[in-house]
């Protein structure tokens, strides 16, 4: 299994060196679309390989995604965390329980009251 997953990676670093080749063209991307730069007086603009642009575009993806997605799991991350703690809550209680039975008494004397 591991050598698949190796696999797997190195078809898709593969896949992006040779999307960089490819892609390697200079753009100019603007940060406001030219009617709004020309009234907010300003427009910002890098120049910047194609490939950059294309990577820096899933890796934005990619980090809003995980945060998205972290933020919708809460409410299960919390339920798991409430359980988890009645569940220790018990278990002391069990023990407790367990440890006042027995406490003092000797089994022969228990079983002849």
């Amino acid at each position: 299994m591991r050598y698949i997953r190796y696999a797997f990676w190195a078809i898709v670093g593969l896949c992006l060196i040779v999307l960089s080749l490819a892609n390697r063209e200079l753009v100019e991307l603007q940060a406001l679309p030219s009617a709004l730069a020309d009234l907010a007086g300003v427009s910002p603009t890098v120049q910047i390989p194609l490939f950059v642009a294309i990577l820096l575009g899933v890796a934005l993806g990619l980090v809003i995604g995980l945060i998205w997605e972290w933020i919708r799991e809460y409410k299960h991350r919390a339920a798991v965390s409430r359980k988890d703690r009645e569940a220790k809550a018990l278990q002391r209680e069990v023990d407790r329980l367990k440890a006042e039975k027995h406490e003092g008494k000797d089994e022969v004397l228990a079983l002849l009251e």
